[in-house]
């Protein structure tokens, strides 16, 4: 792919901007309706070898809809999706949309009391899972559950969206792992839904109507649903269109490897996807061999990532580091991106890497770097305000909006914003500060409006009263060579209160301890900031979708010291 040989004309705002210049709103499903009208012959999606144009797209998505109301949809119903990335992802995305439903988020991975809390607390009436015994299992378990509001499974087959031979394999190899249908559920098959001809009742929709439960996954109690509407989601693909300023003759193609559940993913792959009417290259998981060979049959012209990704595919063998220089368009976000990750993974691919910032109640993107090389990306900063984004640092005590330059919590306000959390309305009211967005985040903004973001508040290590950040322990860690991944997490100190403590995980054959470590960050962090304690892991605990956790490492150290407290008061006695 020779982007040089590829023509670029700007881009043409009238489908997005109304007549005064803000934001159209729009329903999700317009773009949906432009890809498959000006582009039915691309290809949509791409999973595992098995392809789909948006015509097909289209006639499938409405042909489910349609089923999807003969089965009692109705406007506002929530419809649970409990799927990986599969085409059933974006087909059923759309279907409940058409139709006029709100989609729940469900993570799949989640254990049975999440799932089952996430369906109860959101009304889900129906809930699609593959048949697969092992994500079936959490979706059944739920079934009955005290407030649910579910009525029916939608049973999809895997085997039916899977290359010919990769069926085969699952229907007779692997048939232990498919999921039977359990006595006293109600069941839907996928192949039903589907088998409707196309005969949509039209329903009264609005952009401002929900579309979209998300849930947060909380820094502490249960999760929250963020209400995020179809103008909020379209508004942030609208903003990366604008963002990006123009468009190319040639179809763009996403690698989509982030699971679509996930905000991220959700507007970058998905529906950022469709608006430039893109090839989808769908993976179920992030499988490193499966994802190079898939580099290698679909190279990708746009990749999204978590750092983790972009580490992982950094520091494979030379052998093994695939060609990406055809990328013309690379995010990171979900978490901040090192730069020596960032460095590291540009040097040995070929591609750059642009850092974003956001969070799942902006839909979610905020800020963002420059995207095609035109200006510089500012090492560590996550960019300027996204088109059409307001972003105001103010003191966290007070809500008064800081000097340029000065630290405080990063808020922000834009048409990407949500309409607030899901039968929360007190939470809700307290995430909002003069109708601006409050982040949880402590950061500042320099001459130019780039946003460089220092850390979470509520992961500030208080130590002798001073303000300790575990990214600042954590980019100095990086720093050093043999340094894979690092997290800084605050411990009880008698004497400081608190205290720093680093987990370290090394790359592959190298070696490092304590004492080393502790010289190198000695001329890197002020005393206050230096570590009291090292540990160093084969691997970092990570979330679901590959950031790296740090509530874990929290809750390890919490259970240590309880332990230790209890053998110490049984010695004592």
């Amino acid at each position: 792919m020779n982007d040089a040989a590829v023509t670029s004309h700007p881009l043409d705002p009238s489908r997005i901007l109304d007549a005064e210049g803000n934001l159209r709103p729009r329903l999700l499903t317009e773009a949906f309706d432009r890809a498959i009208s000006e582009f039915p012959d691309r290809v949509a999606i791409d999973f595992l070898g098995r392809e789909y144009t948006y015509a097909e797209l289209g006639q499938e998505v409405e042909r489910v809809a349609t089923g999807l109301q003969a089965l009692g949809l109705q406007k506002d119903d929530r419809f649970g999706l409990c799927l990986p990335n599969t085409p059933y992802s974006i087909i059923l995305y759309y279907a409940v949309l058409r139709a006029g439903g709100i989609v729940v988020q469900l993570n799949p991975l989640y254990s049975d009391s999440e799932v089952e809390f996430l369906i109860t607390n959101s009304g889900a009436k129906m809930v699609a899972v593959p048949d697969l015994e092992l994500l079936h299992a959490k979706v059944a378990n739920a079934w009955g559950a005290k407030g649910s509001a579910m009525e029916r499974v939608v049973l999809c087959s895997m085997a039916d969206v899977l290359p010919f031979w990769k069926s085969v394999g699952l229907r007779t190899l692997k048939r232990s792992s498919l999921a039977s249908k359990r006595d006293g559920i109600v069941y839907s098959d996928y192949a039903d839904l589907a088998a409707h001809k196309a005969n949509l009742r039209k329903v009264p929709q609005d952009p401002h109507d929900v579309a979209v439960l998300q849930y947060t996954g909380g820094t502490t109690g249960q999760p929250k649903g963020a209400m995020l509407t179809h103008a909020s989601l379209a508004a942030n693909s609208a903003q990366m269109l604008l963002h990006i300023g123009e468009e190319r003759d040639q179809q763009e193609r996403t690698l989509g490897v982030l699971p679509l559940f996930h905000v991220f993913a959700l507007t970058c792959v998905l529906n950022f996807g469709v608006e430039v009417a893109a090839e989808l290259v769908l993976l179920p998981r992030f499988e490193m061999d499966e994802v190079l060979a898939t580099i290698k049959r679909k190279p990708p012209t746009m990749m999204f990532g978590v750092p983790t990704i972009y580490n992982a595919l950094g520091s494979l063998p030379d052998d093994k580091v695939p060609d990406l220089s055809g990328v013309r368009t690379s995010i990171s976000g979900g978490a901040p991106l090192p730069l020596e990750v960032r460095l590291q993974y540009e040097k040995r691919t070929g591609s750059p890497v642009s850092e974003g910032y956001g969070l799942t109640e902006a839909s979610p993107i905020i800020t963002s770097n420059p995207l095609l090389g035109r200006t510089p990306v500012k090492e560590n900063s996550a960019g300027p305000a996204f088109p059409h984004t307001v972003v105001e640092i103010r003191d966290p005590e007070t809500g008064k909006i800081m000097p340029q330059g000065e630290r405080g919590e990063i808020c922000a306000r834009g048409p990407q914003l949500m309409k607030g959390y899901w039968n929360r309305p007190g939470a809700t009211d307290e995430t909002f500060i003069d109708g601006a967005l409050r982040t949880g985040d402590i950061g500042y903004l320099d001459e130019d409006g780039y946003l460089f973001i220092v850390d979470r508040i509520k992961d500030l290590i208080l130590c002798s009263g001073y303000n300790v950040y575990p990214r600042m322990i954590e980019d100095a860690a990086y720093e050093h060579p043999a340094v894979k991944e690092a997290v800084a997490i605050g411990i009880p100190d008698d004497y400081r209160g608190e205290a720093p403590k680093l987990f370290i995980a090394l790359h592959e054959g190298e070696e490092l301890d304590a004492a080393t470590l502790h010289q190198f960050l000695k001329m890197r962090l002020n005393p206050i900031e230096m570590p009291d304690a090292y540990e160093f892991r084969d691997e970092l605990p990570k979330t679901l979708v590959g950031k790296l956790e740090k509530k874990a490492l929290v809750a390890e150290e919490k259970a240590k010291r309880e332990a230790a407290a209890e053998a110490s008061g049984k010695e004592s006695a």
